[in-house]
């Protein structure tokens, strides 16, 4: 065999590990309700969960609750099904927080509240043309 060969199957079988090692950490998005099935059959895996944040009519964001020491927060969010659940991150409240169009938040059930390790906002505001005007 030519080492340009033997190169080439090894470039392809550590391309082949990658792909299989990333494939177990790949994960779909679930509602609260599917999230607390699986913490109930054991699963401890890390759940993404997409919703959006329960606003009132003047689209303020309703329940967030910083606790005494500034550095966690719970907050209420709505699943894809309009199922409402308490959330908490044990960081700080993420910039532009309140502005988000959708949050997908990462984490697992603790009792009955989700608790999210991490965070991942869409603000429209970053994705949207503004008119120019002359």
């Amino acid at each position: 065999m030519k080492k340009s060969h033997i190169i080439g199957i090894v470039v392809i079988a550590m391309a082949i590990g990658i792909i299989l090692t990333t494939a177990g950490d790949a994960s779909s998005y679930v509602t609260f309700e599917e999230a607390k099935r699986r913490e109930s059959d054991g699963d401890r895996s890390k759940i993404h969960v997409v919703g959006k944040l329960k606003k009132n009519e003047t689209d303020q964001v309703m329940g967030i609750v910083p606790m005494d020491d500034q550095l966690s927060f719970t907050f209420v969010m709505l699943d894809e099904n309009e199922a409402e659940q308490k959330v908490f991150h044990p960081n700080p409240i993420p910039q532009d927080f309140d502005r988000s169009e959708q949050v997908v938040v990462v984490g697992s059930y603790r009792k009955d509240i989700f608790v999210a390790d991490k965070i991942l906002l869409k603000c429209p505001s970053k994705y949207q043309e503004e008119e120019i005007k002359i």
